[in-house]
């Protein structure tokens, strides 16, 4: 159901620095996901961790109510400046913040270290949190970083929607025989895997196992069976992985 219908423009395509596909129907794609999958409710407080230029925020404001709302941090300074000014004027309870992290690829000139990431919001803010093709592109140590911050930000009951590249025995074996969309060499040992090793951070797979024991280790688990996605060769519905993790004493309403 659409809540509100008040017009967006699209960013120009010189600004679209990250995602490929169409703007609009990768963005109602996903929010089917976290709608469907992950359970994201009109009512709820929203944080996207890598908001980007908005391409998630846009199909956002017509399905959260003015009761939700929505905080978008990103890396990319352009990004932000674009959804400060043509969402937030529209949808006030939509708010950008601008991170000064370094990243090799999108903001290499950061003055924080990514895997010294504290957001300035309080603990348990958020009901849902988002990260969308994030975590292909960081570090161990700085997923590790934002899985603290996850696990810190994240209400009792809430969920956090990751899309992702995980290597489980399935996608191991459909690499080694070259099924796959993205090359990642699964002759290394792990955990970490980067699909073009003189790009770092330009895709990066994770050990599913190591993965979910990393989150484990700070209070988060799936709620919801993995979806894995058809990157790696397997049939599936989507292209990424898809994992919606929780803290799993809590039971959600």
């Amino acid at each position: 159901q659409l809540h509100r219908n008040r017009f967006l423009p699209l960013p120009p395509a010189e600004q679209l620095f990250v995602g490929d596909g169409d703007f609009r129907a990768i963005g109602a794609e996903f929010l089917r996901y976290f709608v469907g999958i992950g359970g994201l409710r009109p009512q709820d407080s929203v944080l996207e961790i890598g908001c980007g230029i908005g391409r998630m925020a846009v199909p956002l404001t017509q399905y959260l109510t003015e009761a939700g709302s929505y905080r978008g941090f990103d890396v990319v300074h352009s990004g932000i400046d674009w959804c400060q000014r043509r969402i937030t004027p529209v949808y006030g309870n939509f708010q950008f913040s601008h991170l000064d992290l370094r990243h090799p690829i999108y903001n290499p000139e950061g003055v924080h270290r990514s895997d010294d990431v504290l957001l300035p919001l309080p603990d348990a803010s958020f009901d849902f949190i988002l990260l969308t093709s994030v975590i292909t592109h960081l570090s161990t140590a700085e997923t590790e970083a934002y899985a603290r911050e996850i696990a810190r930000l994240l209400k009792p009951d809430g969920r956090c929607f990751l899309s992702l590249f995980l290597i489980d025995d399935v996608a191991r074996e459909c690499l080694r025989q070259g099924e796959h969309r993205l090359p990642f060499d699964v002759s290394a040992a792990g955990p970490e895997y980067q699909a073009h090793p003189d790009h770092p951070g330009g895709a990066v797979a994770y050990d599913e196992a190591f993965l979910l024991s990393l989150f484990a280790d700070r209070g988060l688990a799936p709620v919801v069976p993995l979806r894995h996605g058809h990157w790696s060769g397997r049939p599936a519905e989507t292209y990424q992985d898809i994992c919606v993790l929780g803290k799993p004493e809590a039971v959600r309403r």
